[in-house]
């Protein structure tokens, strides 16, 4: 079919050049055949006994297609569906910063083909955003075009961007291109994917909807997490989200034999570098000769990069996470940090190609680009990808354009407080601002969803009651109400948790809680069968056995100290 499609196209060019009079056609011919022939010289193609022969054109095209048929006609090759012209060579026309223009004489590369600008000082890929016309195409840089000159060539690679996949790139940093730049070495694999891909059809989509038990306690009880889900993670700087993000690392590698990859999404390089220095000292990530005991991939576009390079990473990650849902049958998780720098990275793509902006000045394909990236993400019949993904709300002003329309992607969030971190309540996850479309009773049953509700309405009813306290003291409260800020209380400090990443800074162990546990626990504070425990009992433990323990102990260096 596209050997047909190329000599239609073939005819069209030669009777256009013959209806012009152009100089592929001085005498002006009529013939059809003849037009044919020029169709043919242009795109160097042979067509058999269509030589010097007044054929009608349907008659033409028909013994074509027989042509066709036969595999007398041949095409180019290509090394993926739809991308065509592989090998062929142009030349830099136009360089305006990240956006370069690329003219070539035959074999125009389609629209999100990759480009490799030769004899440059780097390894410089352009992506084709636009076809201009007269073989020329406009290319948005994955790096920086310093250095570029007119004239320079550049090669058709005949596919989208291509980055490695596999096991090999645990532990690793890539970028936006798949190079590794942790200084390494190179990635130890030939298996390669496109970062450009569809979505998974219906059919092949999971509809179960089952949560993902993470082991933190207050994630699984009051905001849980949907396996192939997406998370959006709110937090300010210093609240905990890097040590939340490693321990959801390490606890669904732990407990589900999952890897989980790591976008770097327009972030500051001081951070990306912080996160991977603490990735290795938590574990999570090792190197030398147990760098295959790794449990993260690393993909980085940072803050200084084009704007190409951020607005396509958070599709580089998302592939190296495809590779392990449907080649591995993983469930993989995915973090993206920061979603709005897609956005705005995409925005700025968009101006640089003179697209008109839509409202706030984003562009107009914003719910277009972000849907690419989250329809992807997903829950099939091999595997799951769940992708927790952290969320800048620009002058905190949820109806801008951007978080708008990421949360209409969203199936839970998960938002860190700084109050609750001055505490010392650690994950400072807030119970009443975390949200998850999970917490129902025809997902988690009712004992679940019922535990969870009154949890939260005993937190409400003590926040509520916090000003009166403050203003009047705990002796102008009723009894019962006394009793709702005892177990509230307790219930506040329970949440708290020791993590395993953090065991090398805390000295203490951490604490993987089972859901049924967890559930039974709090059933238990409640009901007020531990009313009679005091309140640094619940402090930084796992179960409520634990609670009981540290009671006890509590209670004999009293006794101890007492009677000393």
């Amino acid at each position: 079919m596209s050997a047909r499609k190329a000599l239609a196209a073939a005819l069209r060019s030669g009777s256009r050049r013959l209806a012009s009079g152009n100089k592929t056609n001085p005498a002006g011919s009529r013939s059809f055949s003849n037009a044919a022939n020029q169709g043919r010289a242009a795109n160097r193609r042979e067509l058999i006994n269509a030589v010097n022969r007044g054929l009608s054109r349907p008659l033409l095209l028909n013994r074509a297609a027989a042509a066709c048929n036969n595999r007398i006609f041949s095409t180019e090759v290509s090394t993926d569906a739809g991308f065509t012209g592989v090998g062929s060579i142009g030349q830099v026309a136009t360089v305006i910063g990240a956006v370069v223009d690329v003219k070539f004489e035959k074999g125009l590369p389609p629209i999100l083909t990759a480009l490799e600008v030769q004899d440059h000082n780097i390894r410089l890929v352009l992506e084709v955003a636009q076809h201009l016309g007269e073989n020329t195409v406009r290319t948005i840089a994955m790096d920086s075009t310093d250095g570029l000159v007119r004239g320079q060539k550049v090669l058709n690679t005949g596919s989208p961007i291509k980055v490695p996949v596999g096991r090999t790139t645990l532990g690793r940093i890539m970028n936006v291109i798949g190079e590794p730049i942790d200084q390494c070495g190179d990635f130890d694999t030939s298996q390669t994917l496109a970062i450009h891909r569809e979505a998974p059809a219906f059919v092949e989509q999971s509809v179960d909807q089952e949560i993902l038990v993470t082991g933190i306690k207050v994630v699984d009880l009051l905001a849980p997490y949907q396996r192939g889900g997406k998370i959006g993670l709110f937090g300010g700087a210093g609240v905990g989200k890097t040590v939340l993000i490693m321990e959801l690392i390490n606890n669904i590698a732990k407990a589900h034999g999952g890897f989980s990859v790591f976008a770097g999404v327009g972030e500051r390089t001081r951070e990306g570098n912080d996160l991977y220095k603490e990735m290795i000292e938590s574990g999570v990530i090792k190197l030398g000769d147990k760098q295959a005991e790794s449990k993260c991939a690393l993909v980085y576009g940072q803050m200084n990069e084009p704007p190409g390079a951020r607005a396509r990473v958070g599709l580089t990650g998302l592939t190296v996470a495809e590779y392990f849902r449907d080649v591995e049958g993983q469930d993989v998780l995915l973090f993206i940090d920061n979603i709005f720098r897609f956005t705005q990275a995409n925005s700025e793509v968009s101006a640089l190609l003179g697209r008109i902006p839509s409202a706030v000045g984003y562009q107009p394909t914003l719910a277009t680009d972000l849907g690419g990236l989250q329809e992807r993400i997903t829950t099939t019949k091999k595997g799951s990808i769940t992708s927790v993904q952290a969320i800048y709300v620009p002058a905190d002003d949820l109806t801008d354009p951007a978080p708008a329309t990421t949360f209409a992607h969203l199936d839970a969030t998960t938002v860190l407080s700084r109050a609750i971190s001055e505490l010392g309540i650690y994950p400072a996850v807030d119970p009443l601002d975390s949200t998850s479309r999970m917490l129902s009773p025809r997902v988690l049953g009712e004992e679940h969803y019922k535990t969870a509700r009154n949890v939260q309405e005993v937190l409400q009813s003590y926040k509520n009651l916090q000003d009166i306290i403050a203003i009047l003291g705990m002796d102008e409260l009723s009894e019962d109400d006394k009793l709702t800020v005892a177990r509230a209380r307790k219930i506040q400090r329970f949440l708290s948790q020791p993590f395993h990443v953090a065991e090398v800074f805390t000295g203490s162990p951490g604490k993987y809680v089972d859901i049924k546990e967890n559930i039974v626990s709090f059933q238990g504070i409640l009901t007020g069968k531990y009313d009679d425990l005091s309140e640094q009992a619940f402090y930084m433990v796992g179960g409520i056995e634990e609670v009981v323990e540290k009671a006890e102990k509590l209670a004999k260096d009293a006794q101890k100290s007492g009677a000393a």
